[in-house]
């Protein structure tokens, strides 16, 4: 029994290190609402090298980010306050938001699946 504790206390603490440094220079550009249409359109984001997934749709209407809905978002149960930063998105009209103190992996990789779907 100690042994398994031990053996899930490692893996814990390599996924956090590996988690901690494959999305620091992870950074996103704003794609251009002009040039969207009306509609939902649907992104992804694989946050390598970590257990972080998400797919979501973003819905635009007259140029404008109106909704952005998850569809699925695998991470960690802290992860999970990661998905308020929609609600900091749409209301900059833009990517450039501050991440979720606590869930800045799952943050990044919101921010990015929204990044490709309006790409």
């Amino acid at each position: 029994m100690i042994k398994l504790k031990f053996i899930l206390i490692a893996f814990f603490c390599v996924i956090i290190i590996a988690c901690s440094t494959t999305y620091k220079n992870l950074t996103a550009k704003m794609p251009d609402l002009a040039l969207k249409t009306n509609g939902v359109y649907r992104g992804d984001y694989d946050l390598s090298g970590t257990p972080v997934k998400v797919i979501l749709d973003v819905t635009i209407q007259n140029h404008k980010i109106i909704e952005i809905g998850i569809v699925e978002h695998f991470c960690s149960p802290i992860g999970k306050k990661a998905e308020k930063i929609i609600d900091r998105i749409i209301e900059a009209q833009n990517l450039d938001v501050d991440t979720i103190s606590g869930a800045t992996a799952s943050s990044k990789a919101i921010i990015k699946a929204v990044e490709n779907a309006l790409q």
